[in-house]
């Protein structure tokens, strides 16, 4: 029995990136079924909780009697569970585990580093003079990315979980007009999010925060 352990609730510009989002989808791509745990942000930072995952943070997976937290390792995981999402080649399941680091490591921190600026320090002074700099950093690996796409459809070989990391990430900068400005980026982003199984992850993240904020 497979449990994803997310927050019961989030504000209402997070809604549709909390990253448990990642697992869900993998989760439908698989065809595994699942059950939720929620958790308030004050059950999150309690010992008892912090005792599975030291950060406060989800998602968390348990698989039987298996617990794992960071979404990269969960989805690596899952990907052991179905070979869809990872190959079972190892040399094919090496270039996509080098895609899972990339985009977690070479993409994600520039890319947050932009929505840190705008979301939550909007209007700081020091602001304008920090944002130039990230901007050019984060285009810099958009161009890199649009670079390597070229004849290809996904990051390394068939869709795989690499692409589920990497996709995620791009969504950070919804509405930035960021990624638009790069062609084959651009539709990459758009061909994984036009997956029925992406589809129906986002579907399902969003009416549980509309569901429990109708509730509070």
């Amino acid at each position: 029995m497979i449990t994803l352990t997310t927050f019961r609730s989030v504000p209402s510009f997070a809604a549709g990136y909390v990253r448990d989002l990642r697992v869900r989808w993998a989760l439908e791509e698989a065809g595994l079924p699942y059950s939720l745990r929620l958790l308030d942000f004050e059950e999150a930072a309690k010992p008892a909780y912090r005792k599975e995952q030291p950060f406060s943070q989800i998602p968390m997976l348990h698989d039987g009697d298996l617990a794992l937290f960071e979404s990269g390792a969960i989805l690596l995981h899952l990907g052991g569970r179905c070979p869809l999402l990872l190959p079972q080649d190892a040399n094919a399941r090496a270039q996509v585990t080098v895609w899972m680091f990339a985009a977690l490591n070479s993409v994600e921190p520039y890319l947050a580093e932009l929505v840190t600026l705008d979301l939550f320090h909007a209007g700081e002074d020091w602001v304008a003079g920090a944002r130039p700099s990230a901007e050019e950093m984060a285009l810099k690996r958009l161009r890199d990315l649009d670079d390597w796409l070229e004849g290809r459809d996904w990051l390394a070989g068939e869709f795989s979980v690499a692409d589920i990391l990497m996709c995620t990430v791009l969504r950070l900068l919804d509405g930035m007009d960021l990624v638009e400005r790069f062609a084959r980026l651009s539709a990459y982003r758009d061909r994984c999010m036009e997956r029925p199984a992406f589809r129906k992850a986002l579907a399902d993240q969003l009416a549980l925060y509309e569901q429990t904020s109708q509730a509070a």
